[in-house]
């Protein structure tokens, strides 16, 4: 039995529409090969709108990627779609995301799209929405004749097969971290509803941009063949479907705040009859809860089945959601038989005893046959006030869109509980469908199992984690503009938080220096040159030189002071010698220093600028340490920990820090000597020997940068000679 549809414009939905073609994208293996085909194939414009866009995530895998003629990592086939056609116009605009994500993000992502991609990319970081909110809708336009909608990003730890093996080598993102199973949904659609879609990106796109989006004509939406964008190899489910397009936006300041999402949930729970399947990501709206249980209470045959994650991600998930999870549970089971509803969770266990749960991030509702919503909203707080958020809902007028709701539903079940999809049917029909489902699920398989969330945490009416992480409104107050109007305090700009946490360390670093040198009394020339006097003649020269070295290195003391005092003692000979191993000591150690901050996440702090740098560094080798060495540019402990976090070698780095220092060493030994010689016997004899010494350490000086430039100057032509022979290789 078909009804008439719920939408009803401008309360529950933005857009009355309809999709000429439909169909799920299940999980990031299956929509990020059909986002690559449509990418392929665009010929005028591409818009992503996206919580993330990581440019070094990988689109395709295994043979696919081998056979593939154009790029799998997205930043590289955007830039190569943009190059092979000028004409195309390409906008990318991600959420500009709060401290919170740092660690799930590319750190420099602007920066990476600007300086990789040609002047037709375009990108842009939205930092307009209330502190606490996200930009959390997830749309692909192509050539404004498909559209890609739903609960899947671009990101960081998504991509997985519909399999969801407990052991996925694909399952390892460019952080080089492995992850579990990953469950999502998309939906590639096409026809009238793609203009609503490309009207909502203009409208982000244009309200925070200099430039607009440049319009294109709409495609005709023809019925008797795919749009020419559609990806190959997916085939329709709907066809002429009614649909509506739901949004959450959350009051800015040129907008007031929309509730679409929120309205269309309760008012669809309203129309359940039998049964309701959910997965969603989180479920913590008490509002949803007590409308899912009042529904349950008046239609005594409806039964529901919701499926969610099992262990949280942290303290903040887990405090914030997962205690609210438990709230949430209490309210839609408060009076209902258990044998109606269950909230579940999906995971296998293998016959070798190997157990994985699948973390669920899809948004998805059916409401018997009659509608099916795949969007990006969870059953969360934010996602009803304070995200961005888009849902498209199709409603089943016909027997053919009916089918391909409950397809979808029943594939999405058999997926969860390692069922056939046609065994499902007979199951959600019987008279007990919960129970039904959750008995005789197959032996290692994929199962699902009752959630319990009290192993992890416990309910509590004052969460400060969920005040912070799932709030209604916005965490800073609303504050007046010149004319009066109050708006709410946005996200602090990711530049904002990487200058404030810059200025912090750099505080951090002077303060410890100046705790240092107010504290540590021996930390002068005089009292270094006292200690290093004491050793001279005994076995403990060397080890007292080299200790003075490295802890002079660590507290960034002046390289040249201490060589001066070390010649000064040690002589012309000795001085040199024993400076040159102490100096290649203390670099060597602050290096591994700058290894291992760089590792611990410099590098990625310093963005492509500093990948630019690092590059020349590591094409130079170690005559380009040696030439640094040679010219007096910057501090030596800084050189040493700006090198470590490069990608050169500790090997290239001593061997150039000993070509580049030596010479000055043995320069260095003579001003020493002749220093000391005299304070113990001034005499023409001796100011002579200094000049002399002084005038040696100042060729050395002018020497090394005459070196160093014609060094450089011959390498750039060789590398233009090598660039010309390469293009000549390329044309023939």
């Amino acid at each position: 039995m078909t009804r008439q549809p719920i939408f009803e414009q401008n309360k529950n939905c933005w857009k009355e529409t309809q999709a000429t073609y439909s169909s799920p994208l299940i999980d990031c293996a299956n929509y990020y090969r059909a986002l690559h085909s449509s990418i392929c194939k665009a010929q005028k414009q591409i818009i992503i709108v996206g919580w993330d866009i990581d440019s070094r995530i990988r689109l395709l895998h295994g043979e696919e990627e081998e056979r593939a003629e154009a790029p799998s990592q997205i930043g590289e086939l955007i830039q190569w779609k943009a190059e092979q056609n000028p004409d195309i116009k390409i906008y990318l605009l991600r959420w500009d995301s709060s401290f919170a994500f740092f660690d799930q993000r590319e750190m420099w992502a602007l920066e990476v799209w600007q300086d990789k991609t040609p002047d037709n990319v375009h990108a842009l970081l939205d930092d307009s929405i209330p502190m606490g909110g996200s930009q959390h809708q997830k749309i692909v336009i192509v050539d404004n004749e498909v559209v890609f909608s739903g609960g899947m990003d671009v990101a960081l730890h998504r991509w997985d097969t519909r399999e969801h093996k407990i052991d996925e080598p694909g399952r390892n993102g460019p952080d080089e971290q492995e992850y579990g199973p990953f469950h999502d949904v998309q939906l590639v659609s096409s026809g009238p509803l793609v203009k609503h879609f490309t009207e909502l990106a203009h409208w982000r796109w244009n309200r925070i941009a200099e430039q607009p989006i440049e319009t294109i004509p709409d495609a005709e939406s023809a019925t008797d063949k795919l749009p020419d964008c559609w990806p190959e190899g997916v085939k329709p489910c709907f066809t002429n479907a009614p649909c509506a397009i739901a949004r959450t936006i959350p009051a800015m300041e040129d907008t007031e705040l929309v509730q679409e999402v929120r309205n269309m949930l309760i008012d669809l729970i309203g129309q359940a009859e039998h049964f309701i399947y959910i997965e969603n990501q989180f479920a913590t709206r008490e509002e949803i809860a007590r409308a899912i249980n009042e529904r349950m209470k008046a239609c005594p045959d409806l039964h529901v089945v919701i499926v969610s994650s099992y262990e949280p991600q942290g303290l903040f998930e887990s405090e914030a959601y997962w205690a609210s999870r438990i709230t949430f549970k209490d309210i839609v089971e408060d009076g209902v038989d258990s044998s109606r509803i269950m909230m579940t969770y999906s995971s296998i266990r293998d016959q070798q005893g190997k157990t994985a749960y699948k973390r669920i991030h899809s948004k998805v509702m059916t409401i018997d046959n009659q509608y099916l919503v795949i969007g990006s909203s969870n059953l969360s707080n934010r996602s009803m006030t304070l995200d961005t958020e888009v849902d498209l809902i199709f409603h089943g007028d016909s027997e053919e869109n009916q089918r391909c709701i409950e397809f979808i539903r029943n594939d999405l079940l058999a997926e969860h509980t390692g069922r056939k999809t046609d065994a499902v049917q007979p199951l959600i029909e019987s008279e007990s469908p919960v129970e039904a489902l959750m008995d005789k699920q197959l032996a290692h398989g994929y199962v699902l199992t009752e959630i319990d969330d009290s192993e992890f945490t416990s309910a509590s009416e004052t969460n400060v984690f969920r005040s912070i992480s799932d709030p209604e409104e916005p965490l800073g107050p609303a504050i007046p503009d010149l004319h009066g109007k109050f708006s709410a305090i946005t996200n602090p700009r990711r530049r904002t938080i990487m200058i404030a946490l810059g200025v912090l360390i750099v505080g951090l670093i002077a303060g410890a220096l100046i705790l240092i040198s107010n504290t540590v009394p021996w930390l002068d020339g005089d009292r270094i040159q006292a200690f290093l006097e004491e050793s001279r003649g005994t076995y403990f020269a060397l080890p007292t030189v080299l200790l003075v070295y490295l802890v002079g290195g660590l507290l960034f003391f002046p390289v040249t002071v201490l060589s001066l005092a070390v010649a000064a003692i040690f002589g012309p000979i000795w001085g040199p010698i024993y400076g040159i191993v102490g100096a290649l000591l203390s670099a060597g150690t602050t290096f591994l220093l700058g290894k291992l901050l760089g590792n611990a996440g410099l590098r990625k702090l310093g963005g492509p600028k500093v990948e630019a740098v690092d590059e020349k560094l590591k094409q130079s080798g170690i005559i380009g340490v040696a030439a640094i060495r040679m010219l007096p540019i910057a501090p030596f402990s800084l050189v040493n920990l700006v090198a470590g976090i490069s990608s050169i070698t500790v090997v290239q780095f001593l061997i150039g820090t000993f070509l580049g220092m030596f010479p000055q060493m043995i320069a260095k030994g003579l001003v020493g000597d002749s220093i000391m010689q005299i304070f113990k016997n001034p005499s023409t004899e001796t100011v002579t020997y200094l000049v002399a010494g002084l005038v040696f350490w100042l060729a050395m000086i002018i020497g090394s940068q005459k070196i160093a430039k014609m060094y450089q100057a011959r390498k750039l032509q060789t590398d233009a000679q090598s660039n010309e022979e390469d293009s000549e290789e390329c044309i023939a």
